[in-house]
């Protein structure tokens, strides 16, 4: 079993800045791509930034310029760095990752989510 475990969130005023972080334990063969999810309240949960294992970044618009998604493979580790942080970032942020997993010779795919993390910008 694979588990995926965030830390960083909190409260911090607008223009401030906070730095995510989300480690894989488990029995993980290799991560592959990795993605920050975020759930404004009252809202559906959207994706905003994705880095797969070679390191290649997408940005939603709304984050694009202000956030940096990265990882540190050797630490099974996804980073979001975020800057210029407005209110309207007010959500619960996730990480996600399909990892490999090896199981008896076998090498299976699963996808795999945190249990999220509070970020809330105050005006």
């Amino acid at each position: 079993q694979v588990q995926l475990v965030e830390s960083g969130g909190g409260l911090v005023q607008t223009g401030g800045s906070l730095r995510l972080s989300c480690v894989a334990s488990g029995r993980i063969f290799s991560i592959n791509n990795m993605a920050w999810y975020l759930r404004p309240p009252g809202k559906q949960r959207e994706l905003i930034a994705t880095i797969s294992s070679s390191g290649n970044t997408t940005y939603t618009e709304p984050v694009k310029g202000r956030f940096t998604i990265s990882r540190d493979n050797a630490k099974n580790t996804v980073y979001l760095q975020m800057n210029s942080l407005k209110p309207e970032d007010t959500a619960v942020y996730y990480c996600n990752a399909r990892i490999t997993e090896n199981s008896r010779g076998y090498y299976y795919i699963n996808e795999y989510w945190g249990q999220g993390t509070q970020v809330t910008v105050t005006s």
